[in-house]
Order: structure tokens, then C-alpha cells, then sequence
């Protein structure tokens, strides 16, 4: 079904849908959200944007195949867990915290990079599957 309609109301709801996954991500520290939600939420909107516009048109959009974003955010995830060790002396996971709060996002450290990581391993992954799934179908 690649109406009109869902063509232009995609185009307007895939920036919005992805600023909302951003605060979605930003606020998970100190209220519900996070990484694994923001995720899904930046997933929904390029499935729609791809059910309305198309397939290529999305991966034209996107730029990188969204397999990249799996080991990038595992990655990030990662060197936030192991900043603790190196550079604290505790345990891993052990959160490390910047001394000042940024203005509008608020205290920065590494839960918020471990949360970035989960962000993108969520949306490398879903993304994924379903553009494997929709390119057999």
C-alpha cells in the first residue's frame, strides 16, 4: 500500500520519530527509556518511511548498511563498561560520571554512551531482519 498519503505523512513523521527516539534516549537515566526503546522507536520509523517509499529509497536514505551499526554500538558499549576499570580503579560496568552536567541533557557518563551503544545495536538489528525479510518476500 504505497498511497500518497503515507508518502508525504512518512516523510514528516521519519524526522520526528527519530528526534523522539533521541530524547526517548536521553531521558532513559533518570525516567522510563533508554537505549533499547529509543532504538525501536528510530526502527519504526524507517520501516514506515520504507513501507510507504520503498525499499532502496530507505537504504538510500540510510547511507551505511544497518549491519555496520551492530558492532559499532557493541563497541561503544563496551569501552563504557571498561572505562571504570582503566581510568576509576572499580568494577566493570561501574558508572563513571563528567564533572558538569552539559545544559540541557544533564549529567553525562558512561551510562549514557553504554545506553548510545544499545541504541544502535537495537536499530542495526531490527533494521536487519526486516530488510532481510522484505528483500525474500
Amino acid at each position: 500500500m504505497k498511497t500518497i498519503i503515507l508518502r508525504t505523512a512518512s516523510a514528516f513523521l521519519l524526522p520526528l520519530l527519530l528526534l523522539f527516539s533521541v530524547f526517548i534516549l536521553l531521558r532513559g537515566h533518570y525516567l522510563p527509556g533508554g537505549g533499547f526503546i529509543g532504538g525501536l522507536i528510530a526502527s519504526i520509523a524507517f520501516i514506515l518511511y520504507s513501507s510507504a517509499n520503498g525499499q532502496e529509497n530507505t537504504k538510500n536514505l540510510l547511507h551505511i548498511h544497518p549491519g555496520f551499526l551492530m558492532p559499532v554500538g557493541l563497541s561503544i558499549a563496551l569501552i563504557s563498561g571498561l572505562t571504570s576499570i582503566f581510568f576509576k580503579g572499580k568494577e566493570f560496568m561501574t558508572g563513571v560520571w563528567f564533572k558538569d552536567p552539559l545544559p540541557v541533557i544533564g549529567m553525562v557518563g558512561t551510562p549514557l554512551f553504554f545506553d548510545i551503544g544499545v541504541y544502535l545495536v537495537v536499530v542495526g538489528v531490527t533494521l536487519t531482519i526486516i530488510m532481510t525479510i522484505s528483500e525474500t518476500a
